[in-house]
Order: C-alpha cells, then sequence, then structure tokens
C-alpha cells in the first residue's frame, strides 16, 4: 500500500479526490506510461466500435486507444490534473474524447453505452458492489461491460505494505452486480497471470431486446 509521510495509506483517504490530486502532482509530466491494458486491447478486439466510457481513466491511455479504435469515448475520473494531462495526450495522439470530471462513487452514467471498462478500480465491496451495478446498469443492449482487476491470488505489495484484501476481487464476484442474470451473456471470467500479475478479467453482454 503507499505510505504517506511515512505511514500506512488506509482506504478512505484513497476515496477522496484530494488523495489523487496530490498522487499526479508527484510527477510533473505523468506517471503512467500511456499504453493500453492489455486485458482491455485483447478483450476488446472483434467488438463493433460504438460508444465507450472508460471508468478511473486516469491520464487517458485506455480511452485514447479506443479512440483510435474507432470508438466514440467519455472517459471519466475523480482528478483534474489526471484529466488535464489526458486531453493533452489525445491532442498529440489526434483523437477526440470527451472528458469528465466525475467522483465515480457516486455518480450514475446519464447516457447509456456500448462499452464500460473499468481497468483496476479497486474498492471496498460496498462500493465495488455500488459503482459496477451504475455501469452495468448503462449498458444498452448489445453492449459489454468490461471490468478488470487484481485478483486476491495476486498478493501484491507496495512499499512493503500489503494492500487490504478486500480491494482486490474474483472475476465471478462481477455477475452479482448485473442485475436480471437472463439479460446477460457472461463471455470472459477467468483470471490471468500468475504471482504478483494474476488478475480478474470479467466481460459479459447485455442480450438484445
Amino acid at each position: 500500500m503507499p505510505h504517506e509521510h511515512g505511514r500506512p495509506m488506509i482506504v478512505e483517504e484513497m476515496l477522496k479526490q484530494e488523495f489523487w490530486e496530490e498522487m499526479y502532482q508527484r510527477d510533473e509530466h505523468r506517471i503512467w506510461s500511456g499504453n493500453v491494458n492489455a486485458n482491455l486491447s485483447s478483450e476488446v478486439e472483434g467488438l463493433k466500435p460504438g460508444h465507450a466510457l472508460d471508468l478511473g481513466c486516469g491520464e487517458g491511455g485506455d480511452a485514447i486507444w479506443l479512440a483510435k479504435q474507432g470508438w466514440t469515448v467519455d472517459g471519466a475520473d475523480i482528478s483534474t490534473l489526471a484529466l488535464a494531462r489526458a486531453e493533452e495526450a489525445a491532442k498529440e495522439a489526434g483523437v477526440t474524447v470527451r472528458w469528465l470530471h466525475r467522483d465515480i462513487l457516486k455518480w450514475q452514467p446519464e447516457e447509456q453505452y456500448d462499452l464500460i471498462s473499468a481497468q483496476y478500480m479497486h474498492l471496498p465491496p460496498a462500493l465495488r458492489r455500488d459503482v459496477f451495478t451504475a455501469a452495468a446498469a448503462a449498458i444498452r443492449p448489445g453492449g459489454s461491460l468490461l471490468v478488470v482487476g487484481h485478483s486476491p491470488k495476486a498478493m501484491r505489495e507496495f512499499d512493503g505494505q500489503k494492500p487490504p484484501e478486500e480491494l482486490y476481487f474474483e472475476p465471478e464476484e462481477i455477475t452479482t452486480f448485473l442485475g436480471d442474470p437472463w439479460q446477460w451473456v457472461v463471455e470472459t471470467c477467468e483470471t490471468r497471470g500468475e504471482g504478483h500479475h494474476t488478475d480478474a478479467v470479467y466481460r459479459a453482454k447485455r442480450l438484445e431486446a
């Protein structure tokens, strides 16, 4: 778990905008590579481009990649600094993305999407349920929900501290957030990788009406 001034960071602090603004301020350029997450690119391959939402988009790497693949993309994040960097990166890449400053923990997407992607959004169980239930409700018929995160099998450490296990999840848990299970078909539900790089990968498609 990241440290702050020599003490372990607690989950409650990580849920606040101030935490993320400070984290991004630690580097005057960008803290992420800007490359697409591998599980996103592999899961989106073969899907017909439509309207996509990158939930917790950070500095925009995934959203920009989706736009390059022909998707109309919204990127939502709580950090204004991250969104500013994402906007700059999109201009450099020559693509258009609509960047949304949202507190995802309290937000119900106003529009319907053909794809909502949440990559490595690690939340306590109750908030995880609320956020992904809201995301599932915003998927239009024929659209897909993609959730990727670290599995409890990953046993990752940050600065010598193991994060609370409750922040990690198995892919099967996401099914419980979909609402009526008869409205969905689960297309991916598995763990990938090994050791610190063990990820839960989940993708479900809402059936056509």
